[in-house]
């Protein structure tokens, strides 16, 4: 069983990470004490009047009892002495948790930051990162987690999960786990490394449309479809699949060695070197007609050309078996 204090105070200007805390907060106590071991203040009703009101009741709760005040930012230096004698006073068992999200002058007295150290209490401060800090910020956190990230990784990262620090710590956690210990992680590797679960499942039609595989091609678009996939979306990914290894099949043809290739398509050397692999079984000019077609069904998708009546997905599939024939 988790061991609590008696008071804490969350404050700061990360919105985000302090909405997480108390809903973990939450989550925790009611998982020990029942809806019933917790009560709330939020909105007009959090005032210290209220909570210490609430301090000071009896109560038949078994078990920790856990009062969370919310929005504490709002509130006055000159309201807290009876919410000081009741924290003063507070009774074993009880934890209560002050909330306070902070905007330039917004923020907790600092007379409650006395109270909740007199009590014995804990006080964390979640401050968001400033944007033009958010690279540097994610490159020590990969660090601190054995990853090596130079200053375009994490922008790449930034740019595809967004700017919210918990989503970017998920992130870094799971390539922490992915990975060995001190690996470098170039641009590149982050956006594979970092892809939704459909853009990889379309990197496998594409990758299967390139090795001629036409079973894995059509299995997997359609399982992609199923799924609520839109055509669109897909087709972007799998025309960029397409032409790199058009572009691949091409440098070998002019005679650029496959290690100059490999590095000029961005992505990990494994993956790299499949697709070269099979963008040079495939050929440059089956590769040129590969990208035509894509291009004709990317268009068609958008409402362009003539379907001939035929939905889209028919269309779709008869390009694949087609380019995979």
């Amino acid at each position: 069983m988790p061991s609590f204090k008696a008071a804490y105070l969350i404050h700061g200007d990360d919105h985000g990470r302090i909405g997480e805390r108390r809903a973990a907060l939450r989550a925790i106590a009611e998982g020990l004490s029942g809806t019933e071991g917790i009560e709330l203040f939020e909105g007009e009703a959090s005032t210290p009047a209220a909570v210490a009101g609430a301090l000071d009741a009896m109560t038949l709760v078994v078990g920790r009892r856990f009062i969370i005040a919310d929005g504490v930012e709002r509130w006055k230096e000159k309201d807290l002495e009876p919410l000081e004698a009741a924290v003063g006073a507070i009774a074993p068992e009880t934890t209560v948790a002050f909330f306070a999200r902070e905007e330039g002058k917004t923020v907790a007295p600092p007379r409650l930051h006395a109270i909740v150290k007199a009590a014995g209490g804990t006080i964390d401060s979640e401050s968001a990162v400033k944007p033009r800090d958010l690279p540097r910020w994610v490159t020590a956190e990969a660090a601190r987690l054995g990853l090596e990230l130079d200053p375009g990784a994490a922008r790449a990262l930034i740019s595809h999960v967004g700017d919210r620090q918990q989503r970017l710590l998920r992130e870094l956690e799971k390539l922490a786990l992915g990975t060995d210990p001190g690996t470098q992680l170039d641009a590149a590797e982050i956006e594979t490394l970092t892809a939704s679960s459909a853009e990889r499942k379309v990197w496998v039609v594409a990758d299967a449309l390139v090795a001629g595989d036409g079973r894995a091609a059509l299995r997997t678009y359609l399982a992609l479809r199923a799924q609520g996939e839109r055509l669109p979306g897909l087709l972007y990914w799998l025309s960029s699949r397409v032409r790199s290894a058009h572009e691949a099949a091409a440098a070998l043809d002019a005679g650029q060695p496959q290690a100059q290739v490999r590095r000029s398509l961005r992505m990990p050397s494994f993956a790299a070197d499949r697709l070269i692999d099979d963008a040079r079984r495939a050929g440059t000019d089956s590769l040129r007609e590969a990208v035509v077609q894509v291009a004709d069904l990317e268009f068609a998708s958008r409402g362009g050309g003539s379907r001939g009546g035929a939905s889209e997905d028919t269309v779709a599939l008869r390009t694949l078996e087609r380019l995979t024939r």
